[in-house]
């Protein structure tokens, strides 16, 4: 009989490998100074700037030893991307000698020009200091290319006047905002001071199609989107690709990519094909929620650069192709208190009071300020995305499942429900609900915030989109609602059970109109919702809107996330970047019809009009019918495409981006008839039925 053995997969062994993590740090750091860094990475203490040296001189001996000869501050400013400047280790002695160097300076801090990133006007070019300082909660790592590594320190980023100028910054505020709200928030409830933290898994949705194709659409290479193409007899109507066997050459992408990854200390857990043909998904497990932010920003980078090296392109984009599923980045966020996850049901009644009392708070911070959480998930591309093919509409509602639903109920009414074997009025604190099953609510895929047993998933984000904005609204509203809930009761007098019980039952009779666990895709519940007064912002320009006006401001401002600045620069620099890619957009769209489609389209048309005549000529009457019929529509569609073109063009030179993108629309239908109607083998641009479809 063959020996069992514990062994393992090479690529499980690597796991961290290329991570400064707790191991490496108890192994090279003097024991104090370890400690010391540790009780900052883990609990958030603030950091002794007395070790920063010592610091360094260890994580340039573990760099240099991964083969590392450059250092970089890596960071996230409001690009939506990640942004880094290489340094070398060394420093000239003398003009033919140097020396490898890294210092405690080096490390905290750095300076980058702040006027060369969107700042929307909190910097002018004149004023190009900015400071990259270093977050010591988020591991330092190695970034590795064909010819070398680099190491790679996460660091905020912010101006010469200690303005925002990144996402991570005001995560990190947020985060601070919702740990005290939660501290308070316990101490009532008489638990021992436990450390808080916010936990996140992003799911990250993503569509791979050959390079060669690709590589022959401008559209996709200038925009991340087709303007253009015509939709394939098969896409996804058969449901044929979801969970559907995954094809060789997308499996050694896929497990190259979770190599990377597992190097990198990221868990990545979960990997399939998605509903439309050509997407896919990763997903990783839960995570601190500033360590996660990082990993998902540097997940989209892997997923790019490995695809490039296996002839694939990634597409990052929320809606690359039209009339398929687009690509979300589905947030599920939860907050633990110690070892306990505060979103999951208790098993005794003082557990149960604890879930429903954050739960009620939950509900009431997506209620009062669904406007700005619909902010935090605007932008160009995500406006062709919500509400269509099984993405979330833009109305912001909470799914909670049938059990939690009547849990709800029971309190509002003070009755009890017909369910899970409850036979007795529910009193919170000294209730009898029983233990909740792990799964008590179901799937709804239309939902943009659905509580999933444990956690809440946030499905409006976009695949393309920094998850850290959405999650620093999240924090900031549920810190306010904890905080509230907290006022209330320290105010009130008596049996601290009762006063909970009905300080709950106001909350879901004032704010349950939030609450929706219908179809969010039919009208009914876009009439529905109105009723309600819940918000509608369907566009980037009307979500945007919230984050200008005054009580949100001083919310922000209040919890010390966000300055009113700070908030109108973010508010301009979407606005603009709204405006540019739809600017770009539409250029490309016009470049395309006009140069591309147009000639070939005309060719066509000049072929079949000499076809029409020389069978005149030839008393050919056979053929006749069908020439004719398709040299009309032709000249139709050349007539229209014309029309069109001069239409954009304008709209480009003067009306607004909701003018451009109602007449590239209205181009693209034209465009896509006329794929069907020239030539196969002459059409310049690869079609949907080829680039869908990985072999």
């Amino acid at each position: 009989m063959e020996k069992k053995t514990d062994s393992q997969p090479e690529a499980f062994g690597t796991y961290g490998d290329d991570v400064f993590s707790e191991k490496v740090i108890a192994r090279l750091l003097p024991k104090k100074v370890a400690e010391k860094l540790l009780a900052t990475m883990r609990d958030s203490k603030p950091l002794d700037p007395k070790i920063a040296d010592d610091v360094a001189e260890a994580m340039k001996r573990w760099a240099l030893s991964k083969g590392a000869t450059h250092f970089t501050h890596w960071f996230q400013p409001l690009t939506g991307g990640t942004a880094e400047k290489h340094n070398s280790f060394i420093e000239s002695t003398s003009p033919a000698s140097l020396k490898v160097e890294f210092s405690g300076k080096n490390l905290i801090g750095g300076e980058a020009d702040a006027s060369s990133f969107p700042s929307g006007g909190l910097r002018s070019t004149f004023e190009a200091r900015g400071y990259t300082a270093w977050d010591p909660t988020s591991p330092a790592f190695i970034k590795r290319h064909a010819n070398g590594a680099t190491l790679c320190i996460p660091t905020v980023f912010c101006s010469y006047t200690g303005d925002a100028l990144d996402s991570k910054t005001p995560l990190l505020r947020s985060m601070q905002a919702v740990s005290r709200a939660t501290e308070r928030l316990m101490k009532l409830f008489r638990q021992p001071k436990e450390h808080v933290s916010v936990t996140l898994g992003a799911e990250q949705e993503y569509f791979l199609i050959d390079r060669s194709y690709y590589m022959e659409r401008p559209d996709l290479l200038q925009t991340g989107r087709t303007v253009y193409g015509a939709a394939p007899a098969k896409h996804q109507q058969l449901d044929d690709h979801y969970y559907g066997a995954i094809r060789p050459r997308v499996l050694k992408f896929m497990q190259e990519v979770d190599e990377q990854l597992w190097r990198l200390g990221i868990p990545a857990k979960t990997r399939h094909n998605e509903v439309a043909p050509a997407q896919f998904e990763l997903a990783p497990m839960f995570e601190n929620q500033n360590l996660a932010v990082d990993h998902n920003m540097l997940m989209m980078e892997v997923l790019r650069q490995t695809a490039e090296s296996n002839g694939f392109a990634c597409l990052l984009h929320e809606k690359p192709f039209e009339g398929v599923n687009g690509s979300g980045k589905h947030c599920n966020w939860s907050l633990a208190y110690g070892d306990r996850n505060l979103l999951k049901p208790g098993r005794n009644p003082k557990e149960n009071a604890i879930f429903l009392t954050v739960l009620s708070a939950v509900i009431r911070a997506i209620d009062l300020h669904a406007d700005m959480l619909r902010a935090a998930t605007a932008s160009a591309g995500n406006d062709h995305r919500l509400g269509a093919n099984e993405a979330p509409p833009a109305v912001i509602s909470i799914f909670l499942g049938d059990e939690l639903s009547a849990v709800m109920r029971e309190i509002e009414t003070g009755k009890p429900e017909k369910s899970s074997g409850r036979r007795t009025k529910l009193k919170i604190g000294v209730d009898t609900l029983p233990p909740l099953p792990a799964d008590t609510t179901d799937r709804n895929r239309t939902s943009p915030f659905a509580f999933t047993g444990n956690k809440f998933e946030f499905r409006a984000p976009g695949s393309s989109q920094n998850c850290a904005v959405n999650q620093m609204v999240l924090n900031t509203i549920v810190a306010e609602s904890l905080d509230a809930i907290c006022d209330k009761l320290e105010a009130m007098e008596g049996d601290f059970n009762v006063n909970l019980q009905n300080l709950l039952q106001r909350l879901i009779r004032k704010h349950k109109r939030v609450l929706f666990s219908g179809d969010g895709y039919s009208g009914a519940w876009k009439d529905e919702a109105a009723k309600r007064g819940l918000p509608d912002l369907p566009d980037t320009i009307a979500a945007i809107g919230p984050l200008v006006e005054a009580a949100n401001q001083k919310l922000f401002l209040d919890y010390g996330v966000l300055t009113p600045a700070e908030m109108n620069a973010r508010h301009e620099i979407a606005l603009e970047d709204y405006t540019r890619r739809i600017g770009i957009e539409g250029a490309v769209a016009l470049e395309i019809a006009r140069a591309m489609v147009r000639p070939v389209v005309a060719d066509e048309f000049s072929k079949l009009a000499t076809a029409i005549s020389l069978a005149k000529k030839d008393g050919l009457k056979v053929g006749q019918k069908g020439l004719n019929a398709l040299s009309l529509k032709l000249g139709a569609g050349l007539d229209d495409l014309h029309v069109k073109c001069e239409r954009l063009e304008k709209a480009l030179a003067h009306g607004g981006p909701q003018e451009v993108v109602a007449t590239m629309r209205s181009l693209r239908k034209t465009v896509d008839a006329l794929e069907g109607l020239v030539d196969d083998g002459r059409w310049p641009l690869p079609k949907y039925r080829e680039m869908l479809f990985v072999y």
